[in-house]
């Protein structure tokens, strides 16, 4: 049973009262008036429209909004929703929102939830972002039905795009977990996931709760660990991600700290399984059937981009000679002395590059926060290359252009392996 530490007293009270459910949703909110009534509104439909012979519940752990949020959560209603549930009407419904209790952040919010999927005992279990504004009635099936129906375990989102959008999960994140973990996860962070009781129980009893991997890779930390400990994966493709912007959201350099930094962190915890598996990653089950809707591109300013990436490179110098080895460094150096339109970041230099961050990450070669803050500026050039090379490529092109590159992180990875124990980064 779910610990009651977990759980603030209100939460349990209110949970202790539902009794046990089927399907469980957590929606995690903080100061969300504009997107919450949007969300809820939609979960409610997928769930009377794809489950009402189930026992449900929605839960709301709120980090402590001052604008409502909760209220709107618990207040939401669909337009005709009577119409709706007297021709499928469902079984049970219950609707719960309460702060939680510990240190605000996501890591204490989805905690709650996988206290809560514990304590009612639910079948399948489903995190749906508060911020979205293109969830449909049709994400919960494609979130629920494969653990529900299927008996799968973990179901990670499959999204489309705008054009250029998602380069550091593309181009960095996901090619590196499937060259280490050897499972083609293409949205390992992504807001929305499907997942089972049982591993939501499996990850409740984890030792990571008060570690800074949980702070800002949870959703990193949830897809290897499901690897890992060897539970039933799959993908289910929601259609479009477009989400609210956010006034105060972080930053390349802060993006890069939470995101890139959780995957190191997991590179260490994981050492183990992913130094003693060999070939090419695997492909995951996918649900549901993809397509494409015309979404406007991203605009990037990649004159400025460049400028700040040759400015920037010697004044770092110092750090990323601790980082990189001197034939790395070198080969950057000299791609930052390329013109405009000439400008290329090869992708065996890419991968290079992430894996000797890695190695150095794993050392503490220099800081760990000094490290990370490094890694944005050679991003940003690998992104300009990426996008001098591939501005009037499709959709089908640039995704040719990613399996290179994965193929490279496969290829590349007796190279990190050398480099984990390696020296400093001026030592062979």
């Amino acid at each position: 049973m779910a610990e009651a530490s977990v759980l603030s007293e209100q939460f349990l009270r209110q949970l202790t009262a539902v009794g046990e459910v089927d399907i469980l949703i957590g929606v995690p909110t903080f100061n969300n008036h504009d997107t919450i009534e949007r969300v809820v509104n939609a979960i409610q439909i997928g769930l009377t429209k794809y489950f009402h012979r189930e026992r449900c519940a929605l839960i709301n752990p709120d980090g402590g909004s001052t604008d409502g949020t909760p209220e709107l959560f618990k207040n939401a209603s669909v337009k005709d929703f009577g119409m709706l549930l007297t021709s499928s009407p469902l079984r049970t419904f219950h609707r719960v929102t309460a702060p939680f209790h510990g240190i605000p952040g996501k890591e204490t919010a989805l905690r709650t939830v996988f206290a809560a999927a514990d304590l009612l005992r639910a079948k399948a279990c489903a995190i749906f972002s508060p911020d979205s504004l293109s969830v449909t009635p049709e994400w919960v099936d494609g979130l629920i039905r494969p653990v529900y129906r299927e008996q799968f375990d973990f179901v990670a989102p499959a999204y489309q795009r705008p054009k250029f959008d998602g380069l550091l999960v593309r181009g960095l994140v996901s090619p590196a977990i499937g060259a280490l973990y050897g499972v083609a996860i293409h949205e390992p962070v992504g807001g929305e996931v499907g997942l089972s009781g049982r591993l939501a129980c499996h990850f409740l009893e984890q030792d990571v709760w008060e570690q800074e991997l949980t702070t800002f890779g949870l959703e990193l930390w949830m897809a290897t660990t499901a690897v890992v400990d060897q539970y039933r994966i799959c993908e289910s493709f929601l259609g479009p991600r477009i989400h609210a912007a956010k006034q105060f959201g972080p930053d390349v350099t802060g993006t890069i700290r939470q995101v890139v930094g959780a995957l190191f962190l997991c590179l260490d915890r994981h050492e183990a399984f992913w130094r003693g598996r060999e070939g090419a990653p695997q492909g995951l089950p996918l649900f549901g059937f993809p397509y494409n809707v015309a979404l406007e591109p991203l605009r990037f300013n990649r004159r400025r981009a460049l400028d700040t990436f040759r400015s920037q490179l010697e004044q770092l110098s110092p750090i990323l000679e601790g980082i990189l080895t001197p034939q790395t460094l070198l080969e950057v150096r000299d791609a930052s002395q390329l013109s405009d339109r000439d400008f290329r970041y090869p992708d065996e230099v890419w991968v290079k590059t992430v894996y000797e961050f890695a190695a150095a990450h794993h050392r503490s070669a220099i800081n760990r926060d000094h490290l990370l803050q490094a890694l944005p500026l050679l991003y940003r050039g690998w992104v300009n290359s990426f996008l001098q090379e591939n501005q009037k490529a499709d959709a089908e092109r640039i995704d040719r252009r990613i399996e290179a590159l994965a193929g490279e992180f496969v290829r590349l990875k007796s190279y990190l392996m050398d480099r984990w124990t390696a020296g400093t980064g001026g030592e062979r």
